[in-house]
């Protein structure tokens, strides 16, 4: 198969906030549906460099675990101390992790404040040395997430130098959101719709640089703009689009990789996932964190709406909300047959 289609959906990917409490959908129920290739970025971290090094310490490790059906996942990095980040990259190994990413693409204040974030694109020979530091302290993927520009610095040869930096620095990958980034004026909400999308100025990026593996991301909602982005990129990122509606997933084994069989079933999909709620819930992270993000899966289809109020009931019911919401939706599916 052409590499670009083997790419596919290699990072189809969500960045998830565990910290925050907020475990995303695309993990496990991401592997239930799309049972070939990895979904998710690992945790997502925002915070200035010596938060990032508490947040790693062993004494915080259980927001930092991953169930084993997560595999392969990344650990998403902040931050613009070498020696903190490769700290937090080995830490990252040890844990298990499958590749270090680093965030050079968030523009909230909160990470401007810690000087990182979007605004690094500022630097690119700092972050070639971010990039530099971790690879030689993990013998895991380093790669980089990033806008095509800043601010007044979003020229196409802003970004080809960036590239040029990061990637003769040794990344592994370069995740590149097709829109420039405002570190002022605009609120990281509207940071991710407002700056129109240059999705060209991310091919061009590829025909420069052919050797290096370059994934877009921005907008995308749907598997045949998927399908016409490979055309030009070895990667697409889909973040927001599965979020919203995560059975696009189920898809993905029969358009990219020409896979036989059924569609995944989404009553066995929501029970595996109630599954994979129970066993990673905690004290700081309760089923209910988990579950609210399982509402989108029966999006258009009869008992939709009962499912979601049944989830809704989470912080009573733990995952016997979804059982709960399973048999509401049949119910409504039994009726709707009935009268059909």
């Amino acid at each position: 198969m052409p590499r670009r289609q083997h790419a596919a959906v290699e990072h189809l990917v969500r960045s998830r906030r565990r910290h925050e409490g907020d475990e995303p959908l695309g993990e496990l129920l991401g592997r239930q549906l799309e049972r070939r290739r990895p979904v998710g970025l690992g945790p997502l971290q925002r915070d200035a460099n010596p938060v990032a090094r508490e947040r790693l310490d062993p004494v915080q490790g259980q927001r930092w675990d991953f169930d084993p059906s997560e595999h392969p996942v990344a650990l998403q990095l902040g931050g613009d101390d070498p020696v903190l980040l490769a700290s937090a990259a080995r830490r990252g190994a040890a844990r298990g992790y499958d590749e270090i990413n680093l965030n050079v693409g968030c523009p909230s204040s909160r990470v401007q404040s810690g000087s990182f974030g979007a605004c690094l694109m500022l630097r690119p020979d700092h972050v070639a040395a971010l990039v530099r530091a971790m690879r030689a302290e993990v013998d895991l993927p380093i790669t980089v997430k990033c806008r095509i520009g800043v601010d007044e610095q979003d020229a196409y040869d802003d970004l080809h130098r960036f590239a040029q930096s990061v990637l003769a620095a040794g990344a592994a990958r370069l995740s590149v959101h097709a829109r420039k980034a405002w570190l002022h004026g605009l609120s990281p909400k509207e940071n991710r719709n407002v700056p129109p999308l240059r999705y060209p100025e991310v091919y061009r990026l590829k025909l420069d640089f052919p050797e290096a593996f370059i994934e877009i991301n921005g907008g995308i909602t749907t598997l045949d703009q998927a399908a016409e982005h490979l055309n030009h990129v070895d990667a697409v990122m889909i973040g927001r689009g599965v979020w919203n509606d995560p059975w696009l997933l189920a898809q993905v084994d029969r358009r990219f990789y020409g896979e036989p069989g059924p569609l995944p079933d989404r009553f066995e999909v929501a029970l595996a996932f109630a599954d994979y709620a129970a066993r990673v819930a905690s004290p700081t992270v309760r089923p209910q964190h988990i579950l609210r993000n399982l509402g989108p899966l029966f999006n258009g289809q009869p008992g939709s709406g009962a499912f979601k109020r049944a989830l809704a009931q989470a912080h009573r019911d733990g995952t016997d909300a979804v059982r709960r919401g399973l048999d509401a939706v049949r119910a409504v599916q039994e009726r709707a047959q009935s009268i059909s």
